[in-house]
């Protein structure tokens, strides 16, 4: 069996997050440890229930089971899944078929798949693949999404510091699925503002999973409701769950990527109530 390893997050109001301290914000909303040799760790989220996960495969497969909130025989019975693999090269086998997916690229993963087994090519080089998972209505069938095969879009200037490219992978427009949507985005030399200007989106709930940190520096992930903001410094290959009464931009000390993932109400991308930064609090 695989090293399954999981944790429950609970929704908070809005009201009560505003009274987090710093070590309570970081419980609630920061996502740490996905990476661990030879395991699955994941944790299932109360907002949209978005599962946040991460596989290291690096001495042997490991196999994508149930866990017990599911209440489910198996992972996929009714959710759908997205993989984005940010290490070495992977073998993805979905119901006996192999997958190979390379650095930064994606796959979907339909409802009613019942084994999803994650490998590395290369032990040396391991693959390290982040995922989330939403609830689903539907099947479709598997899509693997590399950057050429993304829609794109380029976004920000270098004079604001947020000139940026946005590679959507797994959104509407690419592929289908019933509400997930996930992308990665990559700055431009001397950009190191995501998300800015802000913005919210009530109908969706999203988690940004940073990575390509360089050692001793960080992000900072600010959140909260625009007019009552609140930040969590996040290292390298952690992630932020970001509700949907909340903003989710950030900063960082050096360069950076990250992945983003929603679910929730629908799949219009553009679905979103933009905040100015001069209306932030």
């Amino acid at each position: 069996m695989t090293n399954m390893k999981y944790q429950i997050r609970y929704a908070s109001h809005f009201r009560d997050a505003k009274l987090y301290d710093t070590q309570r914000l970081r419980e609630e909303f920061l996502v740490q440890g996905l990476f661990e040799a030879d395991s699955v760790n994941l944790v299932y989220s109360d907002y949209d229930r978005l599962i946040i996960g991460g596989a290291f495969p690096v001495n042997k497969p490991l196999s994508l089971e149930t866990i017990d909130p599911l209440k489910a025989d198996f992972f996929l019975s009714r959710r759908e899944l997205g993989i984005i693999n940010i290490g070495g090269v992977a073998k993805i086998l979905c119901d006996g078929q192999t997958i190979v997916l390379d650095h930064k690229e994606a796959l979907y993963v339909g409802k009613g798949v019942r084994s999803v087994i994650f490998a590395s090519s290369d032990p040396e080089n391991p693959a390290k693949l982040y995922f989330n998972s939403t609830p689903a209505h539907k099947e479709y069938p598997l899509k693997k999404i590399g950057l050429a095969g993304a829609d794109s879009l380029e976004m920000g200037s270098a004079s604001t510091s947020n000139e940026r490219r946005i590679n959507r992978l797994i959104v509407n427009s690419v592929v289908e699925t019933c509400q997930l949507q996930m992308g990665l985005t990559e700055f431009k030399d001397g950009s190191v503002w995501n998300t800015m200007p802000p913005h919210t989106h009530s109908r969706r709930m999203e988690a940004y999973f940073y990575f390509e940190l360089p050692e001793n520096q960080a992000v900072c992930h600010f959140m909260g409701q625009p007019q009552e903001t609140r930040h969590i410094w996040a290292g390298n290959e952690e992630a932020v769950i970001s509700p949907t009464w909340s903003i989710h931009a950030g900063v960082g000390t050096a360069k950076y990527a990250f992945i983003w993932g929603m679910g929730g109400e629908n799949l219009d991308y553009g679905d979103m109530d933009i905040v100015q930064p001069s209306e932030l609090r």
